[in-house]
């Protein structure tokens, strides 16, 4: 390593320089590290809390499926049998009280064939339970068939008489869920036999589940609300969140549609085409999000395409020959989308007086102006239609007549010469050597 020498100009840096940066730096990195340990010791936190709700919940749920099953089988541990015998139980004199309490506290100690002879007496007491039982278990099974059979004649019914309505998908869902509840709230009560038992086991049942299944609850909530207000149906192109596509199908729980690119969500397509992906989102979005429906009652939309022209063009003839190409374009094709959406905006009470050409609006930009087409189009024909609008018009605007007329816009630099007043000039640098422009670019 050469030595340092203060008199020679390309002598090295001071090893004490990089010393000193090394001291001024590492300050710093203790402090990221202590941030780093404090967003790690927070997100440990927030996992342990994550995992102790999870607990709960399930902890809640095993007890109410425990009430369940203790109150369904056996009633009279659960203390809803009333025993008439323990009140006509001979009370025990005074002398054998505590002969008898003496007997009840101490240990019975069984035999090997004691044991066995117990063991078989409770699997014949189980054997012989489910032959009691089984009875009941029969009708319940009646039950569960019959409710399958008049669900389905009730189902056929209804589509006869209300299949044409938008929300008879929703009502003849309801019904045969009705059904269906009702047929297992009669099985249970014939194999239960006590209905205070069942009716205490659903509502723990219900308890549990309104804490640990919100997210299905809610979701089945906004499949009943789009069922009977109609957000969307199958079939309409749909924004909800980020998700943006064709409904393909309607789950009580899910919703599940064909994806559209767009060009300001990233993805395989920077349009408003199908990518050939599904996806599928809870229902629950309905309620806590924004639906835009796109071919809902109206399967058309505004669409605009602005062609730019810098400011010394011709604007008036700018504007006839963009006006000219995009009426030439669409001929007809907006007069019957206008009518339709005139009239739906009669029935809102708004403004009725619709367009059924297309118009050109002028707006400025920075270092240039915009010729906006403002048209009508159907919602999955946009990228069709503005495709061939810009091929038509970059041929049109490049004829020869329109030549130093409808200027392109082009990036430029422009020098402006200022004198000392403040006011432009033209500056001539040759006349004067030492002169010097006021600013340029």
């Amino acid at each position: 390593m050469p030595d340092f020498n203060p008199k020679r100009r390309n002598s090295p840096a001071k090893p004490t320089v990089w010393r000193h940066r090394k001291i001024k730096y590492q300050p710093a990195r203790k402090k990221y590290s202590r941030r780093r340990k404090r967003i790690k010791t927070r997100s440990l936190v927030k996992g342990a809390e994550n995992r102790l709700k999870n607990f709960r919940q399930a902890s809640v749920l095993a007890v109410a499926i425990t009430g369940f099953f203790l109150l369904l089988f056996s009633p009279g541990e659960a203390g809803l049998e009333q025993n008439d015998s323990v009140a006509q139980a001979p009370v025990p004199d005074s002398f054998g009280v505590a002969d008898s309490v003496a007997a009840t506290h101490s240990p019975t100690v069984l035999s090997g064939k004691e044991a066995t002879d117990e063991a078989l007496t409770a699997l014949g007491n189980l054997w012989s339970g489910f032959f009691y039982n089984l009875p009941k278990m029969m009708i319940a099974l009646g039950c569960l068939l019959l409710a399958w059979i008049v669900g389905w004649l009730i189902k056929k019914l209804l589509q006869k008489l209300i299949g044409r309505w938008s929300s008879s998908g929703a009502i003849i869902s309801l019904v045969s869920i009705a059904v269906w509840l009702l047929a297992i709230g009669v099985a249970l009560s014939v194999v239960a036999g006590d209905i205070r038992a069942l009716v205490g086991s659903l509502g723990l049942i219900g308890l549990a589940l309104s804490w640990s299944l919100q997210t299905p609850i809610e979701s089945f909530t906004g499949w009943l609300l789009n069922s009977f207000q109609g957000y969307y149906r199958v079939g309409d192109r749909i924004l909800v969140g980020d998700v943006f596509g064709d409904v393909y199908q309607i789950d009580f729980l899910t919703t599940t549609v064909w994806e559209i690119g767009s060009p300001y969500q990233p993805g395989y397509v920077n349009a408003e085409q199908p990518t050939g992906r599904m996806v599928t989102f809870p229902n629950n979005e309905i309620l806590t999000g924004t639906v835009i429906n796109l071919t809902g009652d109206f399967p058309y939309v505004w669409d605009e395409l602005p062609v730019s022209v810098a400011n010394e063009s011709d604007l008036v003839l700018s504007l006839q020959v963009v006006e000219k190409v995009a009426r030439e374009l669409l001929g007809t094709y907006m007069e019957k989308p206008a009518r339709q959406y005139g009239q739906l905006m009669q029935q809102a009470g708004l403004e009725d007086n619709i367009a059924d050409k297309p118009q050109v609006f002028l707006s400025t930009e920075d270092s240039w102006t915009n010729l906006n087409i403002r048209y009508l189009v159907g919602a999955r024909e946009r990228r069709k239609w503005k495709s061939e609008l810009t091929l038509r018009l970059a041929q049109e605007m490049a004829k020869p007549e329109y030549l130093n007329k409808i200027i392109p816009v082009y990036p430029r630099q422009q020098v402006q010469f200022i004198n000392p007043a403040g006011m432009p000039s033209v500056a001539n640098p040759l006349a004067n050597n030492n002169s010097q422009p006021a600013a340029s670019i």
